[in-house]
């Protein structure tokens, strides 16, 4: 009998002394690591937004290929993107019932790695990334079409877009009104 308590004895004594030593680390934010740790603002709707989505997202037509951007929506919670993805652009490149398949880059270490997720439809929007193009190539074939109605040749590098250059010089006239030049006032010391 004295030897198990002898051996309960040291026992005690040595689990005390480790708990003593080997304390928990101060409570230091972030503690959690979630699947939406850190999402608070990323995934809030915004002002006068809030609640269920209306039926537009759900109307409209997405196609093999189009480019889409992945703007995750707090209030569905189904099939909603990890946070890594909110704000990225996708192709997308499958589409199911209710969602759509989108390839993203993701950048690991030193290389890129394409990424193939489902997205539902609430949290995807269609991308405007191309627009400006778009239009820049309608806008050339206009040209073009103008230029060889009028039997003109166009000059190297017409088409291509141009830098914004500089405002001209200008005059400004004072009229009736007398030119201030606006300057400090004498700085005085007074005793």
């Amino acid at each position: 009998l004295s030897e198990v308590k002898r051996d309960f004895e040291s026992s005690s004594r040595t689990l005390a002394a480790h708990a003593r030593t080997h304390r928990p680390p101060p409570a230091a934010m972030p503690h959690s690591f979630g699947y939406r740790a850190r999402t608070r603002d990323m995934f809030a709707k915004d002002f006068r937004k809030k609640g269920m989505p209306s039926l537009a997202p759900y109307l409209r037509t997405y196609r093999l290929g189009d480019i889409v951007d992945i703007k995750a929506n707090g209030a569905i919670h189904k099939g909603m993107p990890h946070k890594y993805y909110h704000g990225r652009t996708g192709v997308v490149y499958n589409v199911t019932r209710r969602a759509i398949g989108v390839m993203v880059n993701k950048q690991v270490n030193t290389r890129q790695v394409r990424k193939k997720i489902h997205v539902r439809v609430e949290h995807v929007n269609h991308s405007k990334c191309r627009l400006d193009f778009l239009n820049r190539v309608k806008e050339n074939t206009r040209r073009k079409a103008e230029a060889k109605a009028a039997g003109k040749k166009l000059p190297a590098g017409a088409l291509k877009r141009q830098p914004i250059m500089p405002k001209g010089s200008s005059h400004v006239k004072t009229g009736k009104t007398d030119v201030i030049t606006i300057a400090p006032k004498a700085f005085a010391i007074t005793l």
